[in-house]
């Protein structure tokens, strides 16, 4: 449980007539409202988190003191919907104190209803000692004012073009819309306005922070000079349009499990009438079974109503998440600066992979739950078989919802090689097939031909060369200081550490099949790609040195694969199947969700997934590198500066830019930034 469990003291359950029903208290569902994800109501004293979730204060202080023993342990708290870091407290703050420390959040709190706004009287009959009921507002001028003096208003040279609200229109309008700041300054440096924007951390930050933190990034941008720039690429209206489709979605998944709730009963009610039928011959021996059906009917109903109403809290949670996100970017669109607009469009495009990912968790990890009795096929034998014999109320899981029309927000960007280098080491001419990122900007590569694993320092230079005892296909980070590389004709995994620059031996895995490629499914994890026509199976899950988990749903005729990556979230596995000049995309159940195969994606190799899950796949043959949507569709390809044959391929997030490999001048990697 996290957060929800301070929910369940509004749940009560009520039985009647053999039935539970379930009732919510003190919850509040206004779609025109800003909530809170906590307690569902009206936010009071708004305070906005880094990763710009906003709770009621009191609400955050009770999450706060709930795991205090823990908070006081770590001095730092993770957020309530997206479980990232929210901020690290000095000794000398106790946790009583924490949930004040974070700003108020002044957009949502203008959004909050009030009743003042209609109540007004007349700002300009006021001060002439009359009490007038006011029925429109100036914006510009910041007063109320009755019929005639909107009269006057309206037909005075220097107020005629004003903007007028009606005071149903002003209760709508966000109380501070006309003072919103014209700038932000800095969280670490009260005194400094934020001046810059660093595109590679996705960060605003001032004088101070740049020199201390951003100088040597790549693309860094003064805020005041390309905001009009970084408006249009934030695309502030899809981030809105996405943020509706999420919600709509969440909705559409609560209703399906309340409509699975009133299936399941009438299921119930339908099999016991069934069972009265069968009476009529075999009264006696069904009575008992007649009564453990309803006894386990209702155990059943209860728990799925239970389970339920568990999940509905959280997605109505996270609805109201979601929902503030796209009240506040409708907000700030509407009525912010510049660069409000921006930096909450950035901030907010950062959620939206967490809030599809933990939608489409939500769908593909549920099922309709129906039940049925089983019967023995001795019912000419019926009388002399106990209860349990005659059979027993099941549950049976349907089949996994899918999300129609969710997709991740994709634009096209500008990619540009800016470096390629000659690696040579003394042997054969090498073959690099597999190349991974490691911590501190260092690159770790295998070279096939020559059995070695090859380290390089950030500027590219080799630090140790390692020599395998088989030949090596592909590598992949499993930890800070380890990696793992897959031995195909070995059937073997080895673990090498490369603490201090130094590259060792630390295990080796055999597996039953033949790996080709391997990556880190998190936690110390690999997924390899296995010997698919003899185990008939595409990859498997590999943890503590043993399989637990693999894909037997795979189709021999799609052909052999060949390289593998997985999104970020760890729920849908990619591999590239070059004789069938295809990608597949599975999730970790095994099942296919779609096949991607143009006509100029020839002999597909390496394929890698960038921070917002787009996927890039190698056509060793076509010369290209194929952007995919998560949802695999085509969002450009790149001919541009791509070598002949590229091969293997790998992503460094942190700065946006991939490397590649090639198997016709294998000595060269080539290095490409996003734009």
């Amino acid at each position: 449980m996290r957060v929800y469990t301070k929910l369940y003291h509004n749940i009560i359950y009520l039985k009647k007539k053999d039935r539970y029903f379930i009732m919510a208290t003190d919850i509040t569902y206004n779609e025109d409202e800003p909530a809170c994800p906590i307690c569902m109501g009206l936010f009071n004293v708004p305070r906005q988190l880094p990763c710009a979730h906003t709770f009621c204060q009191s609400c955050l202080h009770s999450y706060i003191t709930s795991k205090a023993l823990e908070h006081e342990k770590n001095r730092c708290m993770e957020c309530p919907v997206c479980r990232k870091t929210a901020g690290h407290f000095k000794d000398n703050k106790s946790t009583s104190e924490w949930a004040t420390l974070f700003p108020v959040d002044a957009v949502i709190q203008s959004m909050l209803p009030t009743k003042s706004k209609v109540d007004r009287v007349c700002d300009a009959c006021t001060a002439d000692g009359s009490s007038v009921k006011a029925t429109g507002f100036c914006v510009v001028c910041e007063e109320a004012m009755c019929d005639s003096c909107l009269n006057v208003h309206r037909k005075l040279k220097m107020t005629k073009d004003h903007s007028i609200l009606t005071m149903e229109e002003l209760l709508k309008t966000p109380q501070n819309v006309m003072k919103f700041s014209e700038g932000f300054t800095c969280p670490d440096h009260e005194d400094e306005d934020l001046k810059f924007y660093c595109n590679n951390h996705k960060i605003a930050c001032c004088g101070i922070c740049f020199l201390k933190n951003h100088k040597t990034c790549s693309d860094v941008r003064q805020l005041k000079e390309e905001l009009p720039a970084l408006l249009r690429e934030t695309k502030q209206s899809e981030i809105i349009e996405e943020l509706k489709k999420l919600e709509t979605h969440l909705k559409k998944f609560i209703d399906i499990k309340e409509s699975n709730m009133n299936d399941l009963e009438s299921q119930v009610n339908g099999l016991t009438d069934q069972i009265r039928e069968m009476r009529k011959k075999i009264n006696t021996a069904l009575d008992e079974l007649e009564m453990k059906v309803k006894m386990e009917g209702k155990r059943i109903h209860k728990e799925v109503a239970i389970r339920t109403q568990e999940e509905n809290h959280q997605c109505f949670s996270l609805i109201h998440a979601i929902r503030n996100s796209q009240l506040l970017c409708e907000t700030v669109h509407k009525y912010g600066t510049d660069i409000q607009k921006f930096l909450t469009a950035e901030k907010i495009k950062l959620q939206l992979p967490l809030y599809d990912s933990q939608v489409r968790e939500k769908y593909e990890r549920t099922d309709r739950l129906t039940v049925q009795v089983k019967f023995t096929p001795l019912l000419e034998s019926f009388l002399s078989l106990s209860s349990s014999d005659i059979g027993k109320l099941v549950t049976m899981n349907g089949s996994t919802l899918s999300i129609p029309g969710v997709r991740k927000l994709t634009i096209e960007c500008q990619v540009e090689k800016v470096e390629t280098f000659d690696v040579n080491i003394s042997g054969n001419r090498p073959w690099y097939t597999g190349i991974t990122i490691l911590p501190r900007d260092r690159v770790i590569f295998v070279d096939y031909d020559n059995s070695l694993c090859i380290l390089l320092n950030k500027s590219h230079q080799v630090v140790t060369t390692y020599q395998l005892a088989e030949k090596p296909c592909d590598i992949c980070v499993i930890g800070d200081e380890e990696v793992a590389v897959s031995v195909y004709d070995q059937n073997k995994i080895q673990i090498l550490s490369v603490r201090d620059d130094v590259i060792s031996p630390v295990s080796m895995i055999t597996t039953k099949y033949k790996c080709s490629g391997i990556t880190s499914a998190g936690k110390g994890e690999m997924v390899v790609v296995g010997d698919c026509g003899k185990m008939k199976r595409c990859w498997s899950l590999i943890r503590d040195g043993s399989e637990v988990n693999y894909s037997d749903q795979y189709d021999s005729s799609y052909g052999n694969v060949n390289y593998i990556a997985l999104n970020n979230s760890k729920t849908r596995v990619y591999v590239t199947v070059y004789y069938k000049n295809s990608i597949l995309s599975f999730n970790m159940e095994g099942k296919k969700q779609y096949t991607y195969s143009p006509d100029n994606l020839k002999y597909p190799r390496g394929v890698a997934v960038d921070r917002d899950d787009n996927i890039y796949v190698v056509g060793g043959a076509s010369h290209n590198i194929h952007q995919l949507s998560p949802e695999g569709c085509a969002i450009q390809v790149i001919t541009t500066g791509v070598p002949r044959n590229p091969w293997a391929i790998s992503f460094d997030n942190s700065r946006d830019t991939f490397i590649i490999t090639n198997s016709f001048e294998t000595q060269k990697l080539h290095i490409y930034q996003l734009k």
